[in-house]
């Protein structure tokens, strides 16, 4: 598998950090044939598919099902207003403070949690999505002659190595390597990509219109990003270095947005509880998310609930589990039709270990909402911490086919197998998730395992010697990219 394996060097130059890394040092394979000049959108689909493998297998992807289906309905939202054709998107979140996101041919969006904490409501933060859409509608990274085409390559590889440090270690490296990948990039180059980001300008702030959004939220988010270098030093947030911003381009978002921008948008209070999770998450002392949230509580905030359901979020993650219901109690009853503060009173449930409670509020939600992503898992895990595995296994297997490319449901799912002894499903899960973070050695191994405890059984045999075709299909596909 000659791509992946090149993939993968690209990502081990990159682990020990070194100031020696450049882009040049990556290599991605040529796509297509040299006379057509331009890489197909099968092939930028698959190509993103495989960089998305090997992102996850070096990046660890932020687990949170309730922030994951609140990014992933914004973002699909956006794209039905975008010029976007093919509506195949994954969306990936880094628990990260940095200010982060990024666009992968083929419909791969990365999003930084570090994001929650500049914008200041959902527009701003919709914005940054809609440019990410627009960079992937317009398709920079594949367009153009065949001399753009080879600094595409040039420049997704240098992409490749920038996210990973920028996910995994931030700073001064992840910046070095930004600007390397662009400084090896010739000047035409160089003029493309300033094309390239006032093209995604123009059609992510169409997007925020078409979707009723503020676009005057544009300019609003780059004026603070703007403001966030002066705290930073010389090092600004790791998106400018992508996406450079200068008060040419806020001014030209702020003109283009005359007019329509002077009207009142709703937001939605849901971008302020997220916003309250992912704060608590990113801050690793539990006594500044406490007294940040009290701080805004004792000024009058005007959005009361997501400083109390922080609060009670910091107290939770502070083990003090006491209060932390009694604050959910109160926001639950206040607010009995919100499904984030029902959400977050049974994980205080799961941390009290009051098993039969949480399921039995589970059931109730699930029978309102059925096949909820975020209450399905939050119902496998309730099950998982009552040692009951089989139950667990029964709420994962169904998810698996609900999100069949979410690794995460894999991996619980091999963990679950595992406690309910059945070893021959822990194989086959195994496979699924080494499959996803692209080590197809190990799948393999994984499935050949599975196979030799199933021999007898002629339904599991037929399965898993289907998955070994379907597993040398994908490699073979990934050689002729």
């Amino acid at each position: 598998m000659r791509l992946v394996k090149r993939l993968l060097l690209c990502c081990c130059l990159i682990l020990p950090l070194s100031d020696s890394l450049t882009a040049k040092e990556i290599k991605l394979p040529v796509l297509g044939d040299a006379a057509s000049g331009i890489i197909s959108k099968q092939q930028e689909y698959e190509l993103g598919r495989i960089w998305l493998k090997i992102f996850r297998s070096r990046v660890k992807a932020y687990d949170d099902p309730l922030m994951q289906i609140y990014l992933e309905q914004l973002l699909y939202n956006l794209a039905t207003y975008s010029d976007l054709e093919d509506p195949r998107l994954e969306l990936v979140i880094v628990k990260n403070p940095s200010m982060n996101a990024f666009a992968v041919p083929g419909g791969v969006v990365g999003f930084h949690t570090g994001v929650f904490a500049y914008a200041e409501n959902e527009d701003q933060m919709a914005s940054v999505l809609a440019h990410e859409l627009a960079h992937l509608s317009q398709r920079h990274f594949s367009r153009g002659t065949e001399a753009q085409r080879k600094t595409s390559m040039l420049s997704m590889a240098g992409l490749l190595a920038s996210v990973v440090l920028a996910a995994t270690a931030g700073g001064d490296a992840a910046s070095a390597a930004m600007i390397t990948s662009q400084a090896l990039a010739m000047d035409s180059r160089l003029r493309y990509s300033r094309a390239n980001e006032q093209e995604a300008d123009r059609a992510g702030l169409a997007t925020m219109e078409r979707a009723n959004r503020d676009p005057g939220a544009v300019a609003d988010m780059f004026t603070t990003l703007l403001k966030a270098t002066r705290y930073t030093g010389s090092r600004p947030p790791e998106f400018l270095l992508t996406h450079p911003v200068t008060e040419k381009r806020i001014g030209d978002a702020r003109n283009r947005s005359m007019g329509t921008s002077m009207r009142q948008y709703q937001q939605n209070p849901q971008f302020y509880l997220m916003r309250a999770r992912a704060l608590v998450a990113m801050e690793h002392n539990t006594k500044v998310s406490i007294n940040r949230f009290n701080a805004e509580l004792n000024a009058n905030t005007l959005k009361a609930n997501a400083a109390y359901y922080g609060l009670a979020l910091a107290y939770l993650k502070a083990n003090n589990v006491t209060k932390a219901k009694q604050i959910i109690s109160k926001l639950v009853a206040e607010n009995p039709n919100n499904l984030t503060f029902h959400y977050t009173d049974i994980e205080i449930d799961i941390a009290q270990k009051k098993y039969p409670s949480a399921i039995a509020k589970l059931n109730r939600l699930l029978t309102l909402n059925p096949n909820n992503y975020p209450l399905m898992v939050l119902k496998s895990e309730a099950h998982w911490q009552d040692h009951n595995y089989d139950s667990a296994d029964s709420v994962l297997t169904a998810l698996s086919r609900m999100r069949a490319q979410d690794p995460m449901i894999w991996y619980r799912l091999a963990e679950v197998r595992g406690l309910a002894g059945n070893i021959s499903g822990l194989h086959q899960a195994r496979a699924e998730y080494f499959i996803l973070i692209g080590v197809f050695d190990k799948a393999r191994e994984q499935l050949s395992l599975a196979a030799k405890l199933v021999n007898g059984d002629f339904k599991q045999s037929a399965i898993i010697r289907q998955r070994l075709r379907d597993l040398a299909q994908m490699e073979d596909g990934a050689e002729k990219l």
